[in-house]
């Protein structure tokens, strides 16, 4: 009798087990969406920064610790986008699995990095990204990329379901392909057309809709407007006649507001991230979303 209960304990732990579900965590709403077209009902996800949230600042919480202390993978931009707070939760966190690289991923694996700064990086330059720009994921095909990464690992992590993680690349990818057809499609009249941003943060997406950054409203990254760079801004939008201010819902607009009133440009904001403003639920809507206010505005 004994030894049939034990055998019943024993089967009942392999179920339980075979149907546990992948604990995934992010650092971003972005990546949080791309997981779960990937993971979708196999895998347990969550994320850390919200798309309305700077993710170069992200204050540290209990919560979000208790978060990784739960992870089977934590998923992260890299490029050290998350450098200022993401080290100090993961290693508090006391997560082996993540601390010894088994259940981390870098989803800029295989990115093509631009914006690359040449010679020795110094603070005077501002917060510069000492590996390229991090703001790779606004960049339609760099999202299959970043699908690709992330269906690797966790096939890696939980192979019974590589088949079904694979399968879910293949749709998300053939998503991409036909959707960027359409986005290409619809923007092709504004090729070539001229933005001011806010950050250096629209420099793939400009490159994949062909855009064309005539400047920022920071002097230098991570360093507020400054009167004589305002002024630098201001001929330039007027000698240019550019329509538009891009800025994050995280900015203030009080500079590019004032810029625009001076100028006749119009201030955009444009959410960087999914959950950046209402309405933007996952990574197409995202490009959607962005993509017809431009045209709206150019």
């Amino acid at each position: 009798m004994k030894k049939a209960f034990l055998v019943l304990i024993l089967i009942l732990i392999a179920f339980n087990l075979s149907f546990a579900k992948l604990r995934v965590v992010t650092t971003t709403q972005d990546l949080a969406s791309i997981a779960r077209f990937i993971g979708k009902d196999r895998i347990e996800l969550d994320y850390i920064a919200k798309g309305y949230q700077d993710p170069h600042f992200v204050d540290p919480k209990p919560s979000y610790l208790l978060k990784l202390r739960r992870a089977d993978l934590l998923v992260a931009v890299g490029l050290e986008l998350e450098v200022g707070w993401l080290p100090a939760l993961v290693k508090d966190s006391r997560n082996s699995k993540i601390i010894s690289g088994k259940g981390y991923l870098d989803a800029s694996e295989a990115i093509e990095v631009i914006e690359k700064p040449v010679g020795q990086v110094s603070r005077a330059e501002g917060d510069v990204h000492p590996f390229g720009n991090p703001h790779y994921w606004l960049d339609p095909e760099n999202g299959k990329v970043i699908a690709q990464n992330i269906a690797d690992k966790v096939s890696q992590l939980d192979p019974a379901n590589s088949e079904f993680y694979q399968k879910n690349l293949d749709d998300f990818e053939h998503r991409i392909d036909e959707k960027l057809q359409e986005w290409q499609k619809l923007f092709e009249p504004f090729r070539g057309a001229e933005v001011i941003t806010y950050h250096r943060t629209r420099g793939y997406f400009a490159r994949r809709f062909g855009l064309e950054v005539a400047g920022e409203i920071e002097p230098k990254p991570g360093i507020p407007p400054t009167p004589s760079h305002t002024l630098e801004i201001i001929n330039r939008i007027k000698a240019d006649k550019i329509r538009v201010i891009l800025a994050e819902p995280f900015y203030d607009l009080k500079t590019p507001e004032s810029i625009a009133l001076k100028t006749g440009a119009k201030v955009l904001v444009l959410p960087s991230s999914v959950g950046g403003v209402k309405g933007v639920e996952d990574y197409f809507q995202l490009f959607d979303y962005n993509l017809n206010l431009l045209r709206q505005n150019l």
